[in-house]
């Protein structure tokens, strides 16, 4: 027979105050299994796991609205999930800890001897400062995953993305190339062309996901950490750069585009994809039908750069761009993988749909059910450009 705490009871049990446990049932991250006709709360031990769940990560730097999606499943393997979790990132917190004492203690050996070293005081406060940057690294790799596994799941198109994108670089005049925002590095993962002889750079801006992607494709490639806007390479250097879905992302695109062309040899080719404004919009109409105050982007991308203007924008750099379309749609029969796609974009639905996550998955569980399933129209596809005007 199942077992029930009271509020208190359960708060003393788990070695937190009352006020705690209430304030987690007002915001709807934590609700008790079980209420009484006189509203006394009940709590048993499948909570307990979810408690664990929410002040370990809480203690990790989770924010409370980061925490919500993380513990919408309250099975075994969630919680086995979440445990793992937690120890990979507190291994890699230990390690940051480690690198910090050791650096204090190094300037500590500094300043015993009368001398600054303006150098190690940088190095120090950039450490200090970057308490959080493992939850950033977990949340970007996390977020490029989930909209990745979307579109693996549920494409009608079998290829994929990727290796069609893959199949439209001429390798042929590849000797130096550089990909701008390689993300987790999915472009590369099944390359079957020689690496010998040829130079491949693959950068982001996240230190995190250069971390990542060197774990996973091994020596064969050079990493480093750009902002694409402001390139460390001299001028044509480059026989091709690639920027997949990259372009839109820019605090100025034009700007980035300048510094492409600066680094392109004359001859070079720049592969860039973008998608229209179209794209995924039955998931925008899904998410605004159940609350209209959500955006999934802070800014309209496509706006920016997308199919609609995208080729006007890169004629004003090159003399030739071809467009190739990309024929695809999603086909979705599950809520699970949409939801952690919608929790994954850059817009404000965190704020709205945090608390109300299991609602909105009933919500989308009616739908499919209903409809037999979800279809999302795709509208994307890949510019080629040659020979820069100079």
């Amino acid at each position: 027979m199942e077992k029930y705490y009271t509020t208190g009871q359960f708060a003393k049990l788990a070695g937190v105050t009352i006020r705690t446990i209430r304030y987690y049932d007002q915001i709807g991250l934590l609700k008790p299994s079980h209420v009484l006709d006189n509203g006394y709360r009940q709590y048993c031990n499948q909570d307990l796991m979810t408690l664990q769940k929410i002040l370990s990560l809480k203690e990790l730097g989770f924010s409370l609205e980061e925490i919500y999606p993380l513990i919408i499943e309250d099975d075994k393997k969630s919680f086995q999930e979440s445990l793992q979790l937690q120890t990979s990132l507190i291994d890699q917190k230990i390690k940051h800890l480690t690198n910090l004492k050791s650096a204090i203690k190094s300037t500590e050996k500094i300043l015993k001897r009368d001398h600054i070293s303006w150098e190690k005081i940088i190095e120090l406060i950039n450490l200090t400062n970057d308490e959080d940057f493992l939850i950033k690294q977990y949340q970007n790799s996390k977020n490029l995953t989930a909209r990745i596994q979307l579109h693996n799941l549920y494409s009608y198109n079998q290829q994929g993305w990727f290796p069609w994108l893959f199949e439209q670089i001429d390798f042929s005049t590849v000797y130096r190339l550089l990909e701008i925002g390689c993300g987790n590095g999915k472009l590369w993962e099944n390359n079957h062309y020689n690496l010998r002889n040829r130079e491949i750079f693959l950068s982001d801006s996240s230190e995190g996901m250069i971390e990542e992607v060197k774990q996973k494709l091994g020596n064969d490639y050079n990493y480093i950490v750009v902002d694409g806007q402001n390139i460390p390479f001299r001028n044509t250097y480059f026989d091709t750069i690639i920027a997949n879905h990259v372009l839109f992302y820019f605090d100025d695109v034009l700007q980035g585009l300048q510094e492409i062309c600066r680094v392109l040899k004359n001859h070079g080719t720049f592969y860039c994809s973008t998608y229209s404004k179209k794209h995924l919009h039955q998931i925008v109409d899904l998410v605004q039908s159940f609350d209209s105050r959500i955006q999934l982007s802070k800014d309209s991308l496509p706006e920016k750069f997308g199919l609609e203007n995208g080729k006007d924008i890169l004629k004003n750099y090159f003399e030739y761009v071809e467009f190739k379309k990309y024929e695809d749609y999603l086909y979705i029969t599950e809520a699970s993988p949409l939801i952690d796609y919608i929790m994954s974009c850059h817009g404000n639905q965190k704020e709205y749909l945090s608390p109300r996550l299991k609602e909105f998955r009933r919500y989308i569980e009616e739908i499919i059910e209903k409809n037999h399933g979800i279809k999302i129209d795709k509208d994307c596809g890949l510019f080629i450009c040659h020979k820069p005007i100079r």
